[in-house]
């Protein structure tokens, strides 16, 4: 009896064992479960991302151009390392390590305009498309002035023409070229001093304007601290107020008199024209 029990139960089993191999039995977990493992696995699902914007670096702005010639343009700065002579200039690719070896090799051949410890003042500045470049102590390049290839004649003999702009140091002093590698980026006066600052130190160097400034008449004083041109004023006020033009025009007005105009900007970005007569300024004009 026991016997056909055994061999009856058997049977059941294996019945049910064939049922179940071709049976899909539905299994319901609970949904935290479900997301977490969905959650950690990628070879269950793969989810759709939308592909990043690529960065594109901005180009330097004409009001960025502007604040760097009125903030830079003129500062003075302690020397870290010497500057060579020369009228190629040197030049530092930014983001590099500076090449000391042919640092020290160009201030062997060329000389240096200035050491390790000196002040010196930044001259001039000039954009490129993919590099700045500046004058210290008036640039390595010795500037080209009319005067100075002019002479006078009378009874025979001659006399060169006086050049009050003549400077004795013209072409001693060194060119820094700024080397980005690609068009320039936008930029702030403190990120271009910071580039610079392989070279030049400009902490705790007060502008050498400061002094002159204070004896200024108070509306002139003002108009420097707001970095606007104030008629009345003259050509070395309104560089400490606003920094050098980035270009001029000289005509004459319907009376005959000769007027220069400075300008800031370019359009249709904002731009100002400061007009000058006699050296001062006669009228000031933005337009945005």
């Amino acid at each position: 009896m026991w016997v056909r029990y055994t061999v009856a139960l058997a049977s059941a089993l294996l019945l049910c064992a064939g049922v179940w191999s071709h049976t899909t039995i539905p299994v319901i977990s609970r949904p935290s479960l479900v997301s977490a493992s969905l959650a950690n696995s990628h070879a269950l699902i793969a989810f759709p991302q939308k592909p990043a914007d690529p960065l594109t670096p901005a180009t330097l702005q004409p009001q960025s151009r502007l604040a760097i010639i009125r903030f830079v343009d003129g500062e003075f700065a302690k020397l870290v390392r010497p500057l060579p002579r020369g009228k190629q200039g040197f030049k530092v690719s930014v983001g590099k390590p500076l090449d000391s070896s042919k640092l020290l090799e160009t201030v062997r051949t060329e000389g240096a305009a200035a050491n390790k410890g000196d002040t010196v003042q930044i001259t001039n500045i000039e954009f490129r498309s993919r590099e700045v470049v500046f004058e210290i102590n008036g640039g390595g390049k010795k500037h080209f002035h009319l005067r100075e290839h002019l002479q006078i004649g009378a009874g025979g003999s001659t006399s060169p023409v006086p050049n009050p702009d003549a400077r004795p140091h013209d072409g001693q002093g060194s060119t820094l070229i700024l080397d980005y590698g690609r068009p320039l980026p936008d930029m702030t006066p403190d990120d271009l001093k910071e580039e610079l600052s392989v070279f030049l130190d400009f902490s705790q160097q007060r502008s050498a304007a400061v002094n002159w400034v204070e004896t200024l008449p108070a509306e002139f004083q003002e108009g420097i601290k707001a970095h606007k041109a104030v008629e009345g004023m003259d050509q070395d006020t309104v560089i400490a107020a606003m920094g050098r033009p980035d270009r001029k025009v000289r005509e004459r007005d319907p009376n005959g008199n000769e007027t220069e105009d400075w300008i800031y900007g370019n359009p249709p970005a904002k731009t100002i024209f400061v007009t000058f007569s006699s050296g001062k300024v006669i009228r000031v004009k933005e337009f945005d």
